[in-house]
């Protein structure tokens, strides 16, 4: 171990580490591995303890402890995963600690996204998937393609500029419902219910729905109930959105029926 390394440096490091992690995703099981690892490759005896909400690093003789505040982010896999591969490296002595401390905040800082026409068509085809189950006509099949993309558009955009939790999958909800009940009223479209089930898969929690299992299997069964009630609060304002949006389209055509 390199002598500038103190236990200060390793404890905000690890810190970091965890905050990293559990914003982008990664449950807390992985988070703790994760940060004790660098730690023992360090040749300290780090001990960390990860909520959804907070995260304690320290030593196991109790001489410092950090604790880092934690708020649910966007999840980001590929800062896991990109944090995954420089602490194995640093474990496995590939790396030294002062190039993973570069490292982790490199990934920190960096905005890792897919550019927007990759994400636009992957809307697309998620949203196309599902209908294959309900042997749906090619021309339904086609419009849950675009429906799911503007869908998915809405969502993204209310979140720009509603700072509201949650109130951006109810728009994206609106938007799928209120399209889909359109094409079938019009005579476009053969079932809405098929179109809106499909468009919606963009919209759904489904990392969230995963990792709350995942925690709960591994008895972290606080951080276990948060992820789901976060994943159940966000399926409930997306099938708000959808009632919203097909109601307000019945009514009309309804009245334009009149």
């Amino acid at each position: 171990m390199e002598k500038s390394i103190t236990e200060d440096d390793v404890i905000s490091l690890c810190g970091k580490v965890g905050k990293i992690l559990l914003t982008s995703g990664a449950e807390t099981s992985r988070v703790e591995s994760t940060v004790e690892y660098i730690g023992k490759a360090a040749h300290y005896d780090i001990a960390c303890h990860a909520t959804i909400t907070a995260l304690f690093v320290g030593t196991n003789n109790q001489s410092r402890t950090h604790l880092v505040k934690v708020q649910l982010g966007d999840w980001n896999l590929q800062k896991v995963d990109e944090i995954n591969t420089v602490s194995r490296k640093f474990v496995r002595g590939q790396l030294d600690f002062h190039t993973l401390k570069e490292s982790v905040e490199k990934i920190d800082r960096k905005e890792i996204d897919f550019n927007w026409p990759l994400k636009i068509i992957g809307a697309g085809f998620v949203s196309v998937a599902p209908m294959l189950l309900f042997k749906a006509t090619w021309t339904d099949l086609s419009y849950a393609f675009f429906v799911g993309i503007i869908g998915y558009l809405g969502a993204v955009l209310a979140g720009y500029r509603i700072k509201t939790p949650y109130v951006a999958a109810g728009c994206g909800g609106f938007i799928v419902g209120f399209l889909a009940a359109t094409l079938q009223f019009s005579g476009l479209g053969s079932s809405a219910g098929n179109i809106i089930v499909s468009a919606l898969m963009p919209l759904v929690p489904g990392v969230a729905i995963t990792n709350s299992f995942r925690e709960i299997i591994d008895r972290n069964t606080i951080s276990g109930v948060v992820r789901a009630v976060d994943a159940v609060i966000i399926a409930g304002s997306i099938g708000a959105g959808v009632v919203i949006g097909t109601s307000l389209c019945k009514l009309i055509f309804a009245w334009i029926g009149g």
